[in-house]
C-alpha cells in the first residue's frame, strides 16, 4: 500500500487493489484534492481512519445525454412542487448529506475535515451544490466537484420523497447545456443506476479526464 507524504503526488492509477484503494496518508489541501480528482482519485474513509484515496475499476459513471426519466419523475418535474436552485445553500447541503441517512448506505463517511475542504473548494468555485426546496425548506440536493467538462458527484441526500432525484435530474439537464461530457458517480448504487449510470473500464474514464477535465476558476453564481 503506497503511503502519501507531504509531497504533491500520487501513484498511478493502475496500481490500486482489487477494491480500489490506491494510497493512505496526505493531507485534503485543495492543490491535492483537485490533482487526485483530475487524476481520477477521490478520498473516502471513516472518521478512525488515514485518509484512504481510491480509484476503483470499473467505474460508474453517467453520461449526460443518456439519463433516464420515469414517467413519475417527469409528472414530479413538471407539477411545480418543488424549486431548484444552484449554488444557493452550499454549506447546508453537505451538512444533511453527513447527517441525513441513506438506505444504500451505514452511517457517514463525512467527517469534520473533508466538510471543511469541500467547503473550501467551494469557496474557490470547484465544488458546486444543487438544491431542492419546499415550501422554503431545503429538501434535497447533491454536491461534487467540477472541473472542466467533467462534474464528480459526491454525496446526495432527500428528506423529501423525490427530492433528490429531482435536484439531481435538473442538474445533469443544465450541466449538459453547459457541455459537461460526464458525470463521475464513483461507486455503484441502486438510486443511480436507475438513472441511467453504468460501469466503464478505468482505462476509458481516464482518458475523458484527460481530454476533458481540466482546472479552472469557475464563478459561484
Amino acid at each position: 500500500m503506497f503511503i502519501l507524504t507531504n509531497d504533491l503526488y500520487f501513484p498511478p492509477v493502475e496500481n490500486a487493489d482489487e477494491d480500489g484503494l490506491l494510497a493512505i496518508g496526505g493531507d485534503l489541501s485543495i492543490d491535492r484534492l483537485l490533482l487526485a480528482y483530475k487524476s481520477g482519485i477521490f478520498p473516502w474513509y471513516s472518521d478512525d481512519e488515514p485518509i484512504c484515496w481510491w480509484s476503483p475499476h470499473p467505474r460508474f459513471v453517467l453520461y449526460p445525454s443518456q439519463i433516464k426519466i420515469s414517467s413519475s419523475m417527469k409528472t414530479v418535474l413538471n407539477n411545480g412542487r418543488f424549486r431548484f436552485t444552484i449554488n444557493k445553500s452550499f454549506v447546508q447541503v453537505i451538512q444533511n448529506c453527513k447527517s441525513v441517512s441513506r438506505k444504500e448506505q451505514d452511517g457517514t463517511w463525512i467527517s469534520t475535515a473533508m466538510q471543511q475542504a469541500y467547503i473550501n473548494l467551494h469557496q474557490k468555485g470547484y465544488a458546486h451544490s444543487a438544491e431542492t426546496w419546499l415550501n422554503g425548506k431545503l429538501v434535497g440536493g447533491l454536491y461534487g466537484i467540477r472541473l472542466g467538462n467533467i462534474f464528480f458527484g459526491e454525496s446526495m441526500f432527500n428528506t423529501e420523497s423525490n427530492a433528490s432525484k429531482f435536484a439531481f435530474i435538473k442538474y445533469v439537464t443544465q450541466l449538459q447545456k453547459e457541455n459537461v461530457t460526464l458525470i463521475d458517480c464513483q461507486l455503484h448504487t441502486n438510486h443511480l443506476a436507475s438513472l441511467g449510470a453504468t460501469m466503464i473500464d478505468r482505462k476509458l474514464f481516464c482518458k475523458i479526464l484527460k481530454e476533458d477535465a481540466f482546472i479552472a476558476d469557475f464563478s459561484i453564481k
